[in-house]
């Protein structure tokens, strides 16, 4: 399975370059060429927009002709919203990632300047038209995010390492939680909280509900209790020194 490479065809802005590398990096792309770029290469607008996707731009190549940026690829797919009368296959992104990975040879994706997009001439070098399904009153896509929808439709199919998930610590021990709220009821008697004295049990089952709710972690527990031993501290400083 060899990963697709990004044409841009006479891509018109420095950063917007930059942006479609820094997607590209995102999804494990790294082939990156363009065509007649309209303000020369390299830019040095890219680099920043890149965000640290620098090695995409490094490695970039640069050609005269769409047809010169495809001439090793046996699969070429052209992004456009409209068919301009050529009469070829359109697909998804998803339905163009899973042929991509299906046929042998290296594929190409083709998408056009920002202000107009590729031109009749272009598509016509392309087998496939790949299509963005997108809402008709509205289809203008900036050239980063069309290069992130294609890119992370292949990347679905690409074994990418998901960011490592940091494991949640285990419920605290029943026992803990019974020290906490025992803790805490402790501090609120002497204040009155319970009372009225009728309604003291509703009043404390509906505490020790609010506790055991959350399923709090053994280091949350030791949290809350510092939380009220610093509470019980400052209240206690406070009468010591009006007593004196």
């Amino acid at each position: 399975m060899t990963a697709p490479v990004i044409v841009l065809v006479r891509p018109q802005l420095g950063e917007n370059i930059g942006k479609a590398a820094r997607a590209m990096l995102n999804f494990g792309l790294v082939d990156l060429r363009l065509v007649s770029p309209r303000d020369g290469w390299p830019n040095p607008a890219a680099g920043p927009a890149a965000s640290g996707a620098d090695m995409v731009l490094e490695q970039a190549a640069v050609f005269d002709s769409v047809a010169a940026a495809t001439a090793d690829c046996a699969h070429v797919f052209a992004t456009t919203v409209r068919r301009r009368g050529l009469i070829k296959p359109v697909m998804t992104p998803e339905a163009a990632a899973a042929a991509m990975r299906a046929e042998a040879g290296r594929s190409a994706i083709l998408f056009g300047p920002e202000r107009s997009g590729l031109e009749t001439e272009d598509v016509a070098v392309a087998r496939t038209i790949l299509t963005v399904p997108i809402n008709p009153e509205f289809g203008s896509l900036n050239l980063a995010q069309a290069v992130v929808i294609v890119a992370y439709e292949w990347s679905r199919g690409a074994a990418l390492a998901q960011p490592s998930a940091i494991p949640l610590d285990p419920p605290a021990p029943q026992a803990e939680l019974d020290g906490l709220y025992d803790h805490l009821e402790g501090l609120l008697e002497p204040e009155g909280y319970f009372e009225p004295i009728d309604r003291a049990h509703v009043t404390k089952r509906n505490l020790r509900s609010v506790l055991t709710k959350p399923g709090w972690s053994s280091n949350e527990v030791r949290t809350m209790r510092g939380v009220l031993t610093c509470l019980s501290g400052r209240r206690q400083r406070r009468s010591n020194a009006s007593s004196s």
